[in-house]
């Protein structure tokens, strides 16, 4: 009798199974978020090798993931090729140091985003490339390639979590859009995880491959606030129209935003362009910038679109930190306890 009830009881069960995978073949599933939010912060590579102690630091912020960045050079917006040379540059900027620099954040139970970047000389925004014809835009795209098709070997080899292709390209993107998919496609053939682009915060909206990666990411330097030193009740007013216009396109793509950058300077009116740096003419202000991080943190943290983020940005070494007092970095600044407590209470 107990076998003859067993029988039923699996035939059931196979019924109810196989009926659950046709309902789920045949829905469309909504973008849930992450079981963790990714909780980021972006180390500034470093000059010299380092070890477990210059990772640890990372850690004091309850990030579970960081950014690493190796750096290419266009000499000027109109020139194209795409330098990147191995035996010259820092060492956390090449193949090795980038290498050993995700095995030591592995071993504390960091994840790493990889994400390759181009630096334009005079600090030209990487947007507005402009070139003139067919021949540059096919140097451009070979020489990118190489570049890029490198570090994605090392993101497969090292089993990194997430990959970023590029980052604020707004030409060459509008520009090539076939060139993006077929580099997408040569990425997938031998890397298996996440993978997404950097759009900045004003021309994300006209990427055309979101749907052929895992998220939508954006450097998130929108204008928030017009205040030497903002209130949390102007930063999550002017967050709303952001909002409205991000929670839209992960509706309609089903993915989720990934803010592959996002940070405020410590200088008064921080918000009113987050995007630059402070001229001489602006003072130190750590509570605008730490104000500003808790009104990004009310705002948009917890919403389900959002799968978290990366802050620009950590030095781990010293010689790095002269003249910080105004930029990017929260480090040993008040912000760096708000940033520390939010991403302690984010799931």
């Amino acid at each position: 009798m107990n076998k003859i009830l067993f029988l039923l009881l699996a035939m059931i069960l196979t019924s109810c199974n196989s009926q659950n995978k046709e309902v789920a073949k045949n829905q469309k599933i909504e973008a849930v978020p992450n079981l963790s939010k990714i909780k980021g912060i972006t180390l500034v590579a470093t000059r010299d090798s380092i070890d477990y102690n210059a990772i640890s630091p990372i850690k004091k912020y309850n990030a579970n993931y960081a950014a690493i960045i190796p750096y290419a050079w266009m000499r000027s917006l109109e020139e194209p090729q795409v330098n990147y040379e191995e035996k010259r540059g820092w060492w956390g900027e090449k193949p090795h140091g980038v290498a050993v620099t995700s095995q030591l954040m592995k071993a504390q139970k960091i994840n790493v985003l990889l994400k390759p970047q181009i630096w334009i000389g005079r600090g030209a925004y990487t947007g507005n490339i402009k070139l003139n014809d067919e021949a540059a835009w096919k140097t451009l795209e070979d020489s990118y390639t190489d570049y890029i098709m490198r570090f994605a070997h090392i993101a497969a080899q090292e089993n990194i979590s997430i990959f970023c292709i590029g980052t604020e390209l707004d030409s060459f993107v509008k520009s090539r859009p076939e060139y993006w998919s077929k580099l997408i496609q040569e990425i997938r053939k031998i890397y298996k995880g996440k993978l997404t682009y950097a759009g900045n915060w004003n021309s994300y909206k006209y990427v055309s491959f979101w749907d052929e990666l895992d998220y939508i990411g954006v450097d998130a330097y929108f204008p928030v606030s017009e205040e030497k030193t903002p209130t949390i009740a102007t930063i999550k007013a002017s967050w709303k129209k952001w909002k409205l216009e991000l929670s839209t396109l992960s509706r309609k793509l089903n993915k989720q935003i990934l803010f592959t950058e996002y940070g405020y300077i410590s200088a008064d009116f921080a918000g009113l362009e987050p995007w630059k740096n402070a001229g001489e003419d602006r003072a130190i202000n750590e509570e605008a910038q730490s104000i500003l991080f808790q009104g990004l943190y009310d705002a948009v943290w917890n919403e389900k679109w959002m799968a978290g983020g990366f802050i620009w940005k950590h030095h781990a070494e010293k010689s790095r930190r002269r003249g910080y007092e105004k930029r990017f970095t929260p480090q040993g600044k008040k912000a760096q306890q708000t940033v520390t407590k939010a991403y302690l209470k984010s799931s």
